[in-house]
């Protein structure tokens, strides 16, 4: 396929998208048309966006197109490049288990009050706005597609908007949104200032100072970081996704946070260009800090989409991480480490579209069956529900970075790029990157212990409520699209050197440079480095858990376990087990709740009562909402009543605001 037609495809991707809108808005009262028209268009945009992207990667080339539309002076600009069709990959993955899945989960929602008109139109410009950001080759364009984007997921997080919490969610996401909107905006005018154009090769040939383009990195870092939810920008998210509909969740946390790092890069490393070291440090904190505590409320959650929202906060903390280590590699002259540390976080944002694409179709499916979110009212799904509690059981061990799963890849690809730190001149950057390496490890103890929580409290032991006990196998389309993703999960893990030859074109058209050692063994080997330093091959990997396994049931056989007799175990005259006497995922997380106090801001109530027996509640908060962004509101609040009382009602008034108006404006001319 060639690089124009691979443009081609995106452009139907685009269109596919839209037409899935245009079909759920003109369904008008049939909400069948929704499931049998809309949903199955935004499966084949995703084929379609899968088609132009592995166009674009193959090919290493790129290709532009102008499109007659937006301003006169200005026409919209469309741009096909490795980097961009790494992204369209990863959308369409994700989108095309989406279509999959839709339709059934769709067929729940039928009977309910909420409109699917708007669900099925707002899941297509949704679609279209994350599309169009990465074809954007100006920042017109770009913006627009950004609003687009942004808006649409913002009534798609509305969506049952019957609930204050979801209407309260959906606007602080808004917020939020606009204010990193705006912050991008700035960013993008610091570059068109000095490339004399908002087209994006205007701004790749502009020369910046160093104190502009450091001013331009922060306003993109906090425009884009605000939008991956990175720590202390975060608050949206444990907050949005668990309040949309779960596919709408899957495509958020899996696609929408990628479309976040794909403007970082695309800004830093290729508009920006000339890359500071001290830039990457300030990435790599805020990707220590947004890893950890991530993973610490993560773990704290009883919520299950709150959790999976807490853990997208943690692993695009990961993805930054990477970041930041090619930041500071590239900026320090070490352009093969930085490709090292580039390619790591790419691999990464990869496999957390796949595995939280999948645990929250898992989610979803949850739900669907047992209408519960609550983790305490979980348990034995697995009996109940084999085939979601096996796709689920792959999502966690994929997000627990065990081999041979894809997340342990990713991860191990980002400890060796950290573990490369002794390279460097600087003492200070040589001392301080092992301190994020011992934050990267102890935030993969914390994930393990998390999904350990996740998967033995809900799929495992005995349910704890009447509506889990009646759960049943969902339809087939759920376990479709869940089953897509899972198989994907297990490729990417056991075929990681054929990932990374597709992913290696990006940092060659970025960075200039690849990573020619990693593929040098063939398909069996990983060596990101030089096999005399660290290698990895997962097939073996694979073949020796698999031999250990089998070992350990011949040997459980050979022992005679099938002749020992199966009984309940003594329980000292008391009353058979029941739900009650299982282990909670609060008491699960209780012990690293105490050690990490500090962190949480924890309300603990115990209230005995004669008629009703004991009650316990916990309730675990952010401490930013205190400390950061309550304060924040209430500054504006109150600004806000000192600028009403410029509204009087005084005509004089006002007219005494216009002169001095004028007159400061004419002092800022004449200076």
């Amino acid at each position: 396929m060639t690089i124009e037609t691979a443009l081609s495809m995106a452009g139907l991707a685009v269109a596919l998208a839209l037409a899935s809108a245009i079909a759920s808005l003109a369904a008008g009262r049939v909400p069948r048309v929704v499931r049998f028209l809309a949903m199955p268009l935004v499966g084949l945009a995703g084929v379609a966006a899968i088609a132009a992207g592995l166009g674009a990667l193959l090919s290493g080339d790129s290709a532009t197109a102008i499109l007659p539309l937006g301003l006169p002076w200005l026409p919209w600009h469309l741009r096909l490049d490795p980097l961009a069709g790494f992204f369209l990959l990863l959308i369409g993955l994700v989108t095309s288990a989406v279509g999959i899945y839709g339709p059934a989960y769709v067929r729940g929602l039928e009977q309910g009050r909420d409109s699917l008109v708007a669900l099925g139109g707002f899941t297509g410009l949704f679609l279209a706005g994350m599309l169009l950001v990465v074809l954007a080759d100006d920042a017109f364009l770009f913006m627009i597609a950004w609003e687009v984007m942004s808006l649409a997921s913002y009534f798609l997080v509305a969506f049952q908007h019957e609930q204050a919490a979801n209407r309260r969610a959906a606007f602080l996401y808004l917020l939020m949104a606009h204010v990193g909107g705006l912050s991008i905006l700035l960013g993008f005018g610091v570059l068109a200032s000095f490339g004399d154009g908002f087209a994006f090769s205007s701004m790749r040939a502009a020369e910046l100072s160093p104190l502009w383009a450091g001013l331009a990195f922060a306003l993109v870092f906090v425009g884009f970081g605000m939008k991956a939810g990175l720590v202390p920008l975060h608050a949206w998210l444990p907050e949005a996704h668990p309040a949309a509909p779960s596919y709408i969740s899957a495509l958020m946390s899996g696609v929408m946070l990628k479309v976040a790092v794909y403007g970082f890069i695309r800004l830093v490393f290729d508009l920006i260009g000339d890359v500071q070291w001290q830039w990457g440090m300030a990435v790599l904190a805020v990707g220590c800090l947004s890893a950890l505590t991530g993973a610490l409320f993560a773990l704290m959650q009883t919520d299950l989409k709150r959790l999976l929202a807490y853990s997208s906060v943690e692993n695009l903390g990961i993805v930054f991480i990477g970041l930041g280590l090619a930041l500071v590699f590239t900026g320090s002259g070490h352009a093969a480490l930085g490709a090292l540390a580039f390619v790591a976080a790419l691999y990464h944002a990869l496999n957390h579209a796949l595995f939280k694409g999948l645990l929250f179709l898992g989610a979803g499916a949850i739900l669907h069956n047992t209408h519960e979110r609550d983790l305490e009212q979980m348990g034995g799904l697995l009996r109940r529900m084999p085939w979601t509690g096996l796709f689920f059981l792959i999502g966690c061990l994929s997000i627990a970075s065990l081999p041979p799963f894809n997340g342990f890849v990713s991860e191990w690809l980002t400890f060796q790029a950290a573990l490369q730190a002794w390279q460097l001149d600087s003492g200070v950057m040589r001392s301080l990157i092992p301190i994020a390496t011992a934050v990267l490890a102890l935030t993969g103890a914390l994930v393990a212990a998390t999904f350990v929580k996740v998967y033995g409290i809900a799929f495992l032991g005995q349910a704890r409520s009447r509506r889990v006990r009646r759960a049943r196998r969902g339809p087939w389309g759920i376990r479709a699209g869940q089953g897509l993703l899972a198989v994907l999960c297990i490729l990417a893990g056991l075929l990681p050197t054929r990932v990374i030859e597709l992913i290696d074109v990006v940092p060659r058209q970025i960075l200039g440079v690849g990573l020619p050692e990693a593929s040098a063994h063939g398909w069996l080997w990983l060596a990101p480095i030089s096999h005399e330093t660290a290698s990895y091959s997962a097939p073996l990997a694979t073949l020796l858990l698999l031999a250990i396994a089998a070992l350990a049931v011949w040997a459980l056989r050979r022992g005679g376990v099938r002749r020992v007799r199966r009984c309940d175990a003594w329980d000292c005259g008391f009353a058979p087990p029941t739900p009650r006497m299982q282990y909670t995922a609060t008491a699960f997380a209780q012990p690293i709740r105490r050690v990490f106090a500090l962190v949480f801001r924890v309300e603990e109530t115990s209230v005995s009562r004669e008629d009703a027996g004991a009650r316990y509640q916990l309730k675990v908060s952010d401490r930013s909402w205190n400390s950061l962004y309550l304060p924040l509101a209430h500054l504006v609040e109150s600004a806000a009543r000192r600028v009403v009382r410029l509204q009087s009602g005084n005509v004089r008034v006002y007219l005494g605001w216009t002169l001095v108006t004028l007159l400061v404006l004419l002092w800022i001319v004449s200076a």
